[in-house]
């Protein structure tokens, strides 16, 4: 199945990049209707096969596989139930972005514009106790529309069309985590203009197609 070669694939990719570490996070994507391919509790990301991932159900019921589903396996399964364009979700830990979340700031301050048209708003989510629905739960002020989230002294989490969507999402998240951090060690970052961001806004329309959901929008 290539959905399973390509979910390997952005496991090694997470843990070469530093964005986990030991057995940390976990990834998923949307086989169908009713299963979801996952990767499993206890298991490095940069060791993970394509026999090791896991099929299961909306309930987080294992269908196939041999290993244990992870129990966080609920902030996968409420974006899929939510919103039928999101096809892979994932999990991390990547230092800069958890140095965010650590800190009560999620990323809603207009400073990039490739992440303002990438992402858009980063929210920040509630402290939650892991492997409780209160975690999911965390995640239903924005889930209607937001690609990227914080989780608050946690980590982050990323959704997109496909799995490649949505690592790439991880990864400008971090990278913009990282540069914000920096401008910050020289002063302080500076935000782009309203009408700028006005004008971005309807060049992102015009010319990419891309509708930007006035809730997505970056704060002042």
């Amino acid at each position: 199945m290539q959905l399973r070669k390509e979910l390997v694939e952005i496991c090694h990719k997470v843990y070469a990049n530093g964005f986990v570490s030991a057995y940390d996070g976990n990834l998923s994507v949307r086989i169908d209707n009713e299963r979801v391919l996952i990767t499993p509790s206890g298991k490095c990301k940069g060791e993970v096969n394509e026999e090791d991932l896991i099929e299961v159900d909306y309930r987080g019921r294992i269908i196939k596989g041999e290993g244990k589903v992870s129990t966080e396996v609920k902030i996968h399964l409420l974006p899929y139930q939510k919103r039928k364009e999101i096809n892979a979700v994932i999990h991390c830990h990547p230092v800069y972005a958890t140095a965010f979340a650590s800190a009560g700031e999620g990323l809603t301050k207009p400073i990039f514009p490739e992440v303002i048209l990438a992402l858009g708003k980063v929210p920040l989510c509630k402290y939650a106790t892991p492997s409780t629905d209160e975690l999911p739960n965390s995640m239903l002020p924005y889930i209607d529309y937001a690609w990227a989230m914080l989780f608050e002294n946690h980590g982050a989490v990323t959704f997109g069309k496909n799995i490649k969507g949505a690592y790439f999402r991880m990864e400008k998240l971090e990278h913009a985590a990282h540069t914000i951090i920096a401008a910050r060690m020289l002063g302080r970052e500076k935000t782009i203009p309203l009408n700028k961001l006005r004008e971005l806004y309807n060049i992102s329309e015009e010319v990419f197609g891309i509708k930007t959901d006035k809730r997505n929008r970056m704060d002042y």
